[in-house]
This record gives structure tokens, sequence and C-alpha cells, in this order.
């Protein structure tokens, strides 16, 4: 049985699962990222790297730009970031900065994730979650990638 936490990752990591469906149908490496600050989604996004031929326009970038602009202010201490693959370092280190409250991912990325290259680069109040649909969050990145090669 799952506990009300448990229940509410589920919730919100559903959405961002659901922006990163739209970003494989759009050609662009599904992930996709939700912020939830006090019970409400604040911000919504997904990889943009190839729409705007950016490499920094990843979903958790997006993101984080959406929801200091809906709050006013750079910090979401307040916040929580549901992520369908775990934050490569440029994401988690820009999470850092932003002083996220709480970061929850789905999928670890044991080639470019935070965790392999700079496993402190988060805030150190920042708590973290992970393997939430960590299996279908995979399966959607492993498919996209096989129809790709």
């Amino acid at each position: 049985m799952l506990t009300d936490v448990e229940k509410q990752d589920e919730k919100f990591m559903k959405i961002a699962f659901d922006e990163a469906r739209m970003a494989a149908a759009e050609g662009e490496i599904p992930v996709g990222a939700v912020v939830v600050c006090q019970g409400a989604v604040i911000a919504r996004a997904r990889n943009l790297t190839e729409r705007l031929n950016d490499i920094t326009a990843h979903a958790e970038m997006q993101a984080i730009t959406a929801a200091a602009a809906y709050l006013g202010g750079k910090y979401l201490d307040q916040c929580t970031m549901y992520v369908t693959l775990e934050p490569c370092s440029m994401c988690a280190g820009a999470l850092g900065w932003a002083q996220l409250g709480r970061l929850v991912y789905g999928a670890s990325d044991e080639k470019r994730g935070y965790t392999k290259y700079a496993p402190n680069v988060l805030h150190p109040k920042t708590e973290v979650a992970s393997g939430v649909m960590a299996d279908e969050s995979a399966a959607l990145i492993q498919e996209f990638f096989r129809k790709r090669r």
C-alpha cells in the first residue's frame, strides 16, 4: 500500500511522463519535468533541444525558468521537481543554485546522471527521491532510441 507521499509523487510523475511522451512525439529525447509548489503544478516542461537547437534546453532547465517566472523569484526552496530521468550535472547544478526543496526522479541515468559525476551538486537541504515510475520512464527512452537506430 502506498503512503500519501508516494501517491502524490506518482500523481505528479504521471504529469511529467505525459510531457516526456509529448517530447518523444516531437522528436526530442523523451524527458519531462513538472514543478509543484504547495500542491499545485506551477511549471510543466519537456526537452526542447532539437526545436530550439540549444543543448541547454533540457526539460529541467525549461521547468526552472517557468517556475521562477511564475513565482517571481529565483529560489525554488518551497518546490518539488518531478522529472522522468535523473538530471545531468548541468541541470542538477541549476537545481542547486535554485535551492530546490525536493527532487523526485524516475529512471536513473548511469551514463550522464549527476550522481555519477557530481553527487554533491544539489543544495544541501534538497531532499531526493528516485525510482518513481522508473520502469516506464526507462522503457520510453529505450523505445525512443531503438526507433532512431
